[in-house]
């Protein structure tokens, strides 16, 4: 059995898992907080957000980039923790907005539910691009709940978790950021995948609620890997290191009590390869 330990907890809502400058960075969706752990449990608060969802990568450039999707924005935060609007989306969708993930060329790929979650009527949503210059575009819709997304190392693909579609779908990314050649990267049999991470042997890491565990698997779909918890794993991500680190961003679901209970945990474990990209 994988052996999972637990780096932090008291979380209310942990989301959005990264690994960056040797520290694993997460949104604290239930307190509205980005933050960063270093190895031995030392945590920080690195922003703070007036919004639910929200999540976050770097650009090129170093910038920490974070959608801020109830507000309908995606935000750049400056060296001092000030916060600037980067791009408005609601003239693209009304709804929340989920996922952001930037390509090497600083194209910011989002993506949008295209519902009011959990109790609005279930319709398929769309992924937008802002390139480096602001100016934010559909690129695709159609998407049955789009969640975690990753691009390839060498910037041609992107690839979408769709929750309720049950699968991992892979686009063409063109040079000016647009999307083509839509197509199913991985069936997943019906489980639901939220946040996931692509590592250095082209193979993909979902995250898996509903069924307590994170699993990896290759293109076309065979499993290769599966880590068991005994909460609902929301989001993953490789670091540490030497890159084989696991760290998974888990709580109990769905919550009791509102989420007062604050069953959040950073969770660590090993993987057999690293990330595919380096930032």
């Amino acid at each position: 059995m994988t052996e999972v330990r637990t780096l932090l907890s008291g979380l209310a809502f942990g989301e959005s898992a990264r690994w960056h400058d040797g520290r694993f960075w997460f949104s604290d969706w239930g307190d509205g907080t980005v933050n960063a752990v270093d190895l031995e449990g030392a945590s920080e608060v690195v922003a703070r957000l007036p919004s639910m969802p929200f999540c976050f990568d770097w650009s090129v450039d170093g910038s920490l980039l974070i959608l801020s999707g109830g507000e309908a924005k995606l935000v750049r935060r400056d060296a001092g923790g000030t916060l600037s609007t980067v791009a408005e989306l609601a003239h693209l969708s009304r709804h929340a907005w989920n996922e952001v993930v930037v390509d090497g060329r600083g194209n910011a790929y989002l993506n949008n539910i295209g519902f009011d979650f959990p109790h609005g009527e279930v319709t398929t949503g769309i992924v937008a691009v802002v390139n480096p210059d602001g100016a934010a575009r559909r690129v695709a819709d159609g998407i049955e709940f789009g969640n975690g997304m990753a691009v390839t190392p060498d910037d041609s693909t992107l690839i979408v978790a769709e929750s309720y579609g049950g699968r991992l779908t892979a686009f063409d990314i063109e040079a000016d950021g647009s999307l083509s050649n839509r197509r199913v990267w991985a069936d997943l049999g019906g489980a639901p995948p939220d946040g996931i991470c692509l590592d250095a042997e082209n193979a993909v890491w979902y995250a898996d609620v509903p069924n307590r565990r994170c699993v990896r698997v290759a293109e076309g779909g065979t499993v290769l890997n599966t880590v068991d918890v005994d909460r609902g794993c929301f989001s993953c991500a490789l670091g540490g290191p030497d890159g084989r680190t696991l760290f998974i961003v888990a709580a109990q679901w769905p919550m009791s009590t509102g989420g007062t209970e604050r069953t959040g945990q950073v969770l660590m474990t090993a993987a057999p390869a690293p990330p595919a990209r380096w930032r």
